[in-house]
């Protein structure tokens, strides 16, 4: 343990200079918004669950300093120490997901999350673990005679898409299907290929409308102003309306205290109302900014798995960014996402943290060491 430290203390500096630091800044920089954020909604939230007025931003905190220092270690981490995690949180997981249709909380029409001493929802775990998995397979069928990384990423991928759909998750869906499409491109892929799977996703998005009544009900709306329920998104739209270019000031919005998970999948629209057009169009800024900076990183990448793994983790990262945006503003039908390190929430903070770990291990400069190598 004593010698662990002083590897530790010397490699502290070494680390920090081997990290890109426009990408560690730009990722602080949203994790100051989340806390900012769930700063001003968290009064109102806990008036309503009669809760302590800082509840809220307490257990936001509470969960972001393990989130930090397992992120840290995660960074300082060997490529071969994160593919051996990557594949043991990726069979646990599976696990989980297996057990959780059985066994789970249904919340809001799913059955996603599972209690296992704590609630989690282990598909937001599977993410991180998926796109690394499938980089490591998809790799090695390049790099190894008579494996068939295509087929055996490509049967792991139809695995969990079916675990999903019985959740069901047709987002998470979405998501887990651009990580492996992303990936299977870059792999190289024919161009009847790359039309057949665009067809096939477009078959399934029409298979589970005609089969799943919940997929109607998110549609229907979307499609017909004059069908179903539009209370959530009309409530998003006013509170961007009002808002304007300054916003109200920080606690000073009107639209949280009425709009259902203000503190989760609507947490945008508390953002631009209280801090207007300027903070919101900042936070748009930041995320394009880290995913734009990553896949710039990824291309300069010579290690094919890393280059794959890191633009596998920044497409789930940018899809899910893009999907609670764009619903929150009423581009695309209301979908429950959470808008990565800004919306309040336990999993979805730990599966980010594990993500960015990651990202940062995979693209330091002379990442094939590690500081536990």
């Amino acid at each position: 343990m004593k010698n662990l430290y002083y590897r530790l203390k010397s490699f502290l500096p070494q680390w920090w200079r081997s990290i890109d630091p426009e990408l560690m800044w730009a990722l602080f920089g949203l994790i100051i918004c989340g806390v900012f954020l769930a700063f001003t909604a968290s009064p109102s939230i806990a008036e309503q669950r009669n809760q302590p007025p800082m509840a809220l931003l307490e257990k936001q905190l509470i969960i972001l300093v393990p989130s930090l220092f397992m992120m840290m270690g995660l960074s300082m981490l060997s490529p071969r120490h994160i593919r051996r995690v990557c594949f043991l949180a990726f069979v646990f997981f599976l696990i989980l997901m297996m057990l959780t249709p059985f066994i789970g909380n249904h919340v809001k029409g799913g059955t996603r999350w599972i209690n296992i001493g704590i609630t989690i929802q282990p598909s937001e775990f599977m993410k991180p673990a998926f796109a690394v998995l499938c980089a490591w397979i998809f790799a090695s069928g390049k790099l190894i005679k008579n494996f068939y990384g295509k087929t055996i990423a490509t049967g792991i991928f139809i695995t969990l898409f079916i675990l999903l759909w019985a959740q069901p998750d047709y987002g998470m869906s979405f998501v887990i299907g651009c990580i492996w499409g992303v990936q299977l491109f870059l792999t190289g892929l024919p161009l009847w290929a790359v039309f057949g799977t665009v067809a096939i996703g477009i078959g399934c998005g029409v298979l589970g409308y005609l089969i799943f009544p919940h997929v109607q009900n998110r549609l229907m709306p979307f499609l017909d102003p004059t069908v179903g329920d539009h209370f959530q998104i009309n409530t998003s739209i006013k509170a961007f309306n009002n808002g304007g270019w300054f916003g109200l000031g920080p606690g000073e919005g009107i639209f949280k205290n009425v709009l259902p998970d203000a503190h989760t999948d609507f947490i945008f629209a508390v953002a631009a109302e209280e801090f207007g057009f300027i903070l919101s169009g900042f936070i748009v800024f930041l995320f394009a900014f880290i995913v734009i900076r990553g896949f710039l990183i990824a291309q300069r990448e010579k290690n094919l798995f890393n280059m794959l793994a890191v633009t596998g983790l920044l497409t789930s990262f940018g899809v899910q960014a893009l999907i609670n945006m764009s619903s929150t503003l009423g581009i695309i039908p209301t979908k429950g996402m959470t808008l990565p390190f800004i919306s309040c929430g336990g999993s979805s903070l730990l599966s980010l943290a594990f993500t960015f770990g990651i990202i940062l291990s995979l693209t330091r400069q002379h990442s094939s060491q590690g500081v536990l190598e």
